[in-house]
């Protein structure tokens, strides 16, 4: 698949990814109603991967303050893991309660700055408590939605930022312990599902006009 921006809304080179990192297309996004700011209307753009659509707001406030608002739509036949929810470890060391979305892991390369919520491969050695990915299922034809911020003074001189999202088949076998949320779940992953997820980027947002590159 190709990544071409449309709509009206406004990583680094070389940067290496330890998942399976799929291109997808972004689409002009609908107006949700969740979404609405009449006052300081955020950019906005629609990404469609394998399974899933992604409908992502950008919103950055004078303060360098970024407010990132998303929601999934499973467009497949099969229930599908969204890996927006950290990890274990964090809940269990109380910095995360579990279902919350936390902040994202982020990597800056020169002026670009990429965003990113995944599954995270296991580390080597492993410590005493692995980072174990949580993740949201997802019903075919049902929708997750989520929120967080980002200080894009923790990266100073970015001109350009992108997210990624890590989306999966949910496999039951590689997946336990559901926990509820908002009435959805959240499952504890094996650390096999890193190499079965599709990465939905959106288009690069440039910091100056506040816009999505090709919008």
């Amino acid at each position: 698949m190709t990544c071409t921006p449309t709509g009206a809304m406004p990583f680094a080179a070389g940067l290496l990814l330890a998942v399976a990192n799929a291109t997808a297309a972004p689409q002009p996004a609908p107006e949700p109603a969740s979404m609405a700011d009449p006052e300081n209307e955020p950019a906005r753009v629609a990404v469609d991967g394998d399974t899933a659509r992604l409908e992502v707001a950008f919103d950055l406030g004078a303060d360098d303050q970024l407010a990132v608002r998303y929601r999934v739509n499973n467009t497949g036949s099969a229930a599908i893991a969204v890996f927006d929810r950290g990890d274990r470890q964090a809940v269990m060391a109380k910095h995360l309660k579990t279902g919350d979305v936390p902040a994202p892991q982020f990597e800056q390369g020169g002026a670009d700055l990429e965003l990113r919520h995944a599954a995270r491969a296991l580390p080597s050695p492993s410590p005493t408590v692995p980072p174990t990915p949580l993740a949201a299922r997802v019903a075919p034809g049902a929708i997750v939605e989520g929120a967080f911020p980002f200080d894009l003074t923790l990266a100073p001189g970015t001109r350009r930022v992108r997210w990624c999202l890590g989306v999966g088949p949910f496999d039951e076998a590689a997946f336990s312990e559901p926990q509820q949320f908002d009435e959805k779940e959240v499952w504890r992953a094996s650390f096999a599902v890193v190499e079965g997820q599709q990465m939905l980027c959106t288009p690069w947002y440039t910091v100056a006009t506040r816009t999505f590159e090709g919008g």
